[in-house]
């Protein structure tokens, strides 16, 4: 598992993420390609060495090209602005969707830029007292917000990360001016998109120092703590444009490898065991129950046990392994059908063996065959049921032949 660690004593912008990104070892010509499906022509993302309070590192950027008066925006021309620079050219929510619905970026990319766009118009509508749709972003709707925004998002993937973890937050102290007028520091919608991440006002520096945008790509995307197996495999010292008195506006990532114990915590998974006793219903109604628990996505498994309760009365107890972001849909499922009153909780940790599929060819054609692998070496083979049964009917032979034929 891969992890960024982001300090910071410099607050976070969407430029700062991006240059710790690319600092990280993210390409940000390879960026740059990419990107431009999106918007063509209108910008392009650079990157430099920078030196600040003695400290070497990087600091990166958006630059947008100049156009002439006639040269039309790209996807949408908003017709009242008429000067030639698009830095303030806002876009609507909607619009933003459609870009990065239409654009030629992967499937991953997509999903999690919409999110942090989807968590901005959620903070601006709460504010305003608007519906999401309605929603017109000034500052975060121009190229240079997108690009931040979508190629943070993408470089991520492309540095394979699965999760972060934030220090606290400096967001500075003073007054800001927004498009709607003048605030306090954090801005109304970063105050909104700061929820649940740690920060804390910074008195010496009386500046905006978390963005909108830094404070929704920090609060989207997943979340891990460092654990004692990592080791830091890259650093990066990203720097902000805006110059502070105290400090360095710097934003300092760290790249962990979550390696555990020889590798073994790439496949264990933390599960939850949810347990209950039914001892006043039907086998029919707990069969009902089971193969829809089966069917629910997160369940890794379902079973049931007999039991013998108080004055030895029989009853069955349900067991369901379940995913964390499951586990209420599947308490929602037992209480509603079933009739018990109390559901069981434990955290459980499932050690997994690696797995691949192999196709062998047997007398009786071709059958898939799960192998799993432990650390890298091969411990268990086993054919899939379902192609075993069919081979078998085909060719009229018992279903341990064509296992045995699998070896």
């Amino acid at each position: 598992m891969r992890i960024i660690r982001f300090d910071s004593v410099g607050g976070a912008s969407g430029d700062m993420l991006l240059g710790a990104l690319i600092g990280l070892g993210v390409d940000a010509a390879e960026l740059n390609r990419r990107l431009e499906t999106l918007i063509p022509g209108e910008f392009k993302i650079t990157a430099g060495p920078f030196e600040s309070f003695g400290i070497n590192g990087i600091q990166a950027g958006v630059e947008l090209y100049e156009h002439d008066h006639h040269h039309h925006h790209h996807g949408d021309n908003d017709g009242h602005h008429d000067h030639p620079h698009h830095h303030h050219h806002g876009r609507s929510f909607n619009k933003i969707r459609e870009l990065i619905q239409s654009s030629t970026l992967s499937e991953k990319t997509r999903r999690l830029s919409l999110a942090v766009f989807t968590r901005l118009a959620e903070a601006e509508a709460k504010i305003h007292g608007k519906a999401v749709d309605d929603v017109h972003f000034h500052e975060v709707g121009a190229v240079d917000s997108i690009v931040d925004i979508v190629g943070c998002c993408l470089a991520l993937e492309l540095l394979g990360v699965d999760a972060v973890s934030v220090s606290s937050l400096p967001t500075g102290s003073g007054l800001v001016r927004c498009a709607h007028g003048i605030y306090p520091v954090p801005a109304p919608a970063t105050a909104e998109l700061l929820t649940g991440l740690k920060s804390r006002p910074c008195e010496d520096e009386p500046f905006e120092m978390v963005t909108p945008t830094g404070a929704a790509l920090l609060a989207v995307w997943p979340k891990a703590e460092i654990t004692t197996g990592a080791v830091i495999t890259g650093t990066a010292n990203s720097f902000g444009k805006h110059a502070y008195k105290t400090r360095p506006n710097l934003l300092r990532a760290l790249l962990y490898e979550e390696t555990g114990a020889e590798g073994e915590s790439e496949n264990t998974d933390e599960v939850v065991l949810l347990e209950t006793n039914i001892d006043d219903s039907t086998p029919e109604m707990t069969g009902h129950l089971c193969g829809l628990l089966g069917a629910t996505s997160g369940v890794a498994d379902v079973w049931t046990t007999p039991v013998m309760m108080k004055k030895q009365r029989p009853a069955v107890m349900l067991s369901v392994l379940v995913k964390p972001t499951a586990k209420e849909t599947v308490l929602e499922l037992i209480f509603r059908e079933s009739s018990t009153f109390g559901v069981r909780e434990y955290p459980v940790v499932r050690h997994c063996l690696e797995r691949r599929f192999e196709e062998v060819e047997t007398p009786y054609g071709k059958i898939k065959v799960k192998v799993g692998l432990f650390r890298g070496r091969e411990v268990s083979r086993s054919p899939e049921y379902e192609d075993c049964r069919r081979a078998a009917e085909a060719a009229g032979v018992p279903l341990k032949t064509v296992y045995q034929s699998c070896k």
